[in-house]
């Protein structure tokens, strides 16, 4: 049965209107970002099936473009909304984070910040935490130029940012998509060309950590950096 033939109080859109949107299930959340199902299904009924098949929306953020295919009903349009909706969630927890000026105080405190977005990324991406003299976060930047692989065009990125923020230390943070982050010999004379570039700037390089699925490898823990 189509959700608008529901009774009033058991529709999604109209639950989230009166009670809030913590109040509703996964699937029903899923079911207003869809807005419409396919022919014999509801929206809820599509949603319960993506949920099954995927579990959670953190696996749904993994999956390429292939995989929602496979699904019937879901078009184009239909993994475009999904897909915005999560990367929405992604960006708020690290806009959050800029808002409240979060002290830094180990890596564990980075990892919290930015695993949850990081460790399902399917390509490599570069993040610099600017920090003031009280280790507290004046901005978290994605550099876009360069690789690790290509240590001298991203190190001129990343204290150019530095610099234009007035930040006194940093800590750059990359992912591995392989899931592993065990640094390579290009993450360790990377970094070892980082700390020496920031001392000669006066803007010290705390640590460099590589996010892993579900685990991370800190420079600074490991002694590499002091």
């Amino acid at each position: 049965m189509p959700i608008n033939n529901w009774p009033k109080q058991d529709r999604p859109r109209e639950k989230l209107l009166k009670n809030g949107e913590h109040t509703l299930s996964d699937s029903e959340l899923l079911a207003i970002i869809l807005r419409t199902g396919v022919k014999g299904e509801s929206a809820m009924d599509l949603a319960r099936k993506i949920l099954q098949r995927f579990r959670s929306f953190r696996n749904m953020g993994q999956q390429d473009l292939g995989h929602w295919k496979q699904l019937r009903g879901l078009g184009d349009a239909k993994i475009s909304q999904i897909k915005a909706a999560i990367e929405i969630a992604r960006r708020f927890s690290e806009e959050r984070v800029k808002e409240n000026r979060a002290k830094i105080k180990s890596s564990a405190d980075i990892v919290e910040i930015l695993m949850p977005r990081m460790q399902d990324l399917k390509k490599e991406v570069f993040k610099v935490l600017l920090l003031n003299t009280q280790n507290r976060i004046i901005n978290i930047v994605e550099i876009g130029e360069g690789s690790v692989d290509q240590a001298n065009p991203i190190i001129r990125e990343i204290f150019q940012k530095a610099l234009e923020n007035y930040s006194s230390f940093i800590i750059c943070v990359h992912n591995h998509p392989s899931g592993s982050p065990r640094p390579s010999p290009q993450d360790r004379e990377f970094t070892k060309k980082l700390v020496t570039a920031g001392e000669a700037l006066l803007i010290k390089c705390l640590d460099h950590i590589i996010i892993g699925n579900g685990n991370y490898f800190s420079f600074c823990d490991e002694g590499i950096i002091k």
